[in-house]
């Protein structure tokens, strides 16, 4: 018997934790999967990896806090462009790279963080486009740094470990990709599983609450903005290493509304639904778009509203529905 003030691990959290490792190895295995099946493709995949990063910061923030944004194409664009500006000034190793868009990142989500915590709900939310659509006119303006509406293009990467080449086909740049976003989902689930993340899953369904039990929802919010930044600015810094030029598209809205788009056809507060929601928009994307590429965006507008009102926790909350069933729970 359990002693009084301890808790013991159920059954059920026991499953949980070996749900997360078959989760885990399920994402490792369809990674490995495409980089054998899509030789062709590995550029397309890449660029999933990054988005997918970006989409898990974007859930951090919406899924898990409860904050309202749709500028966190500012962090993604944060990063990008702090990896495009040392890689140009000399810093060529991708691994430094990733580190220092991590590092653009959150300091980016410090500041954004710092502005929206201020306001509430739709207020949030407006902030949050207006700090996006600043960070795109500074790009565009400090085109001694950013390059302007040219970009930084021309990016040259130092071998991986100094043996691995970022090749045409992009197969290293995949590879890190993969290696990456595996690292940071395991970490992403034990900080949202940690306390900190019980805290903030708590601030989302009742900050007045957390309040009054004499916890500080300001700090709380604030350092898992510059979390979310950090993931962002990798998959930004990512994006440039792997296509070897920055632009401004990695700092527009529109890459913020799609990336929301993506967590809501997912489902929110879980970070597989992340991963699912981008797979599923930016491969259906792909292959309407090249079947049709006069009206694809009408066909994905389909698929979001089919999305959302047969499933509206998203694809993730269909898949524990069946492993529930499967598992003869009710």
């Amino acid at each position: 018997m359990a002693q009084a003030g301890t808790v013991s691990a159920t059954p059920r959290e026991k499953g949980l934790r070996w749900r997360d490792v078959i989760g885990i190895v399920s994402i490792a295995a369809f990674g490995a999967a495409g980089y054998w099946l899509f030789p062709d493709n590995l550029a397309l995949l890449t660029r999933i990896v990054a988005v997918a990063l970006l989409v898990l910061s974007i859930d951090l923030i919406v899924g898990y806090c409860g904050v309202a944004t749709l500028g966190q194409a500012a962090l993604f664009g944060a990063g990008a462009y702090a990896a495009g500006i040392a890689c140009v000034n000399g810093v060529t190793e991708p691994l430094t790279l990733i580190a220092i868009g991590a590092a653009g990142g959150a300091a980016a989500g410090l500041l954004m963080g710092a502005v929206m915590l201020r306001a509430h709900g739709l207020g949030q939310l407006v902030l949050s486009i207006a700090i996006v659509q600043l960070f795109h006119e500074a790009a565009n303006k400090a085109s001694a740094y950013t390059g302007g509406s040219d970009g930084l293009p021309g990016l040259m990467v130092s071998p991986l470990f100094g043996v691995f080449e970022f090749d045409l086909w992009g197969r290293t740049a995949y590879l890190m990709g993969l290696a990456l976003l595996l690292v940071v989902f395991v970490v992403l689930k034990f900080v949202v599983s940690s306390p900190f993340g019980m805290l903030c899953r708590g601030i989302k369904q009742d900050p007045v609450r957390i309040r009054a039990m004499g916890s500080f929802v300001f700090p709380v919010l604030l350092k898992m903005f510059v979390i979310s930044g950090a993931v962002a600015g990798m998959g930004g810094a990512l994006a440039a290493i792997s296509t070897q030029v920055v632009g401004l598209d990695s700092v527009s809205f529109e890459l913020s509304a799609n990336a929301l788009v993506m967590l809501v056809i997912g489902g929110l507060g879980t970070l597989y639904g992340a991963l699912i929601g981008t797979v599923i928009f930016m491969g259906f994307e792909h292959v309407v778009s090249a079947f049709n590429p006069f009206h694809w965006m009408t066909i994905v507008g389909a698929l979001l509203i089919a999305v959302v009102l047969a499933a509206p926790g998203g694809l993730s909350s269909l898949t524990e529905k069946i492993a529930s069933v499967r598992g003869g729970r009710p």
